[in-house]
């Protein structure tokens, strides 16, 4: 006995058009909720030198960039004042007594900040100290 008819069902069908408006509305959503990080970057001339050698700093190096727009000094990326440089290389010494630095200053910057950088490294017990330049453009 058979009480309910029974109906050939069809198989289910996937709706295309559905799955990607729901596909653009992830998207949409994680542009949005994305966070972009504005990185501070310093813009530098190097001077030039017919000596210049394409040498990476080394990862024990110790990077100070002297820049032409105050603030003039930057340990690594963070602004130090010039008050406070001594201290600080003396802090990195301590850490590390093998460190090395080097100086990255843009042509136009003061050179009386470079001398300041070059005197607290000297009275931190730094004793290599090496200065980032680039080739002279063709000539």
């Amino acid at each position: 006995m058979r009480f309910l008819p029974r109906k050939n069902r069809k198989p289910p069908a996937v709706i295309i058009v559905a799955l990607i408006d729901v596909l653009m509305v992830v998207l949409i959503f994680m542009v949005v909720s994305t966070t972009f990080t504005n990185q501070a970057a310093v813009k530098l001339a190097l001077p030039e030198s017919s000596q210049a050698s394409a040498t990476p700093a080394v990862s024990n190096d110790l990077i100070v960039t002297v820049a032409r727009k105050p603030p003039h000094i930057y340990l690594g990326d963070e602004t130090v004042e010039p008050s406070a440089i001594k201290a600080e290389l003396k802090k990195a010494i301590d850490a590390n007594p093998e460190l090395k630095l080097s100086i990255r200053a843009d042509t136009d910057a003061p050179f009386g900040q470079i001398i300041k950088v070059m005197d607290a490294a000297k009275a931190a017990g730094i004793t290599s100290v090496k200065a980032f330049t680039k080739e002279p453009d063709g000539g």
